[in-house]
């Protein structure tokens, strides 16, 4: 099956806006797609400029690519004061500073496993989980 240029041309413009709304650069977000029970899964994740480890944003599903996108970019315009605020304090193995990370979740649960996304549990130890306060 052959992707439209279009469809290529509309990928970009909607990762653009994402990119732009929430402050970030191309090097610090990456857009990871994969096929799953016949949908398409968007993984947004975001990388410290910092100290360069990667975590979990968000996860959207779609029938297709743009589909994903789209839902992504609803998200991060509106929907995502629907949740808390967690700030996370954790270190890695080996590692003797201490880092701070803040997340968007509904609870901690969903706020940790933004943290350990694609790592090992037991790479990274966590010294506090707290919710923040609204605004």
């Amino acid at each position: 099956m052959e992707v439209s240029p279009d469809i290529h041309v509309e990928s970009s413009r909607i990762q653009k806006q994402i990119e732009d709304h929430l402050g970030m650069g191309p090097g610090n977000l990456l857009f990871e797609y994969r096929q799953l029970d016949g949908l398409v899964r968007l993984d947004l994740i975001t990388v410290n400029p910092r100290h360069h480890q990667s975590f979990l944003f968000r996860y959207e599903e779609g029938y297709d690519k743009l589909d994903a996108l789209r839902k992504m970019l609803t998200y991060v315009q509106r929907l995502r004061d629907t949740e808390s605020s967690y700030t996370i304090q954790w270190r890695t193995h080996g590692d003797k500073e201490l880092q701070t990370s803040y997340f968007r979740a509904h609870n901690a649960y969903e706020a940790l496993d933004k943290l350990y996304y694609g790592r090992d549990l037991n790479t990274i130890t966590v010294f506090s989980v707290v919710l923040n306060p609204s605004s």
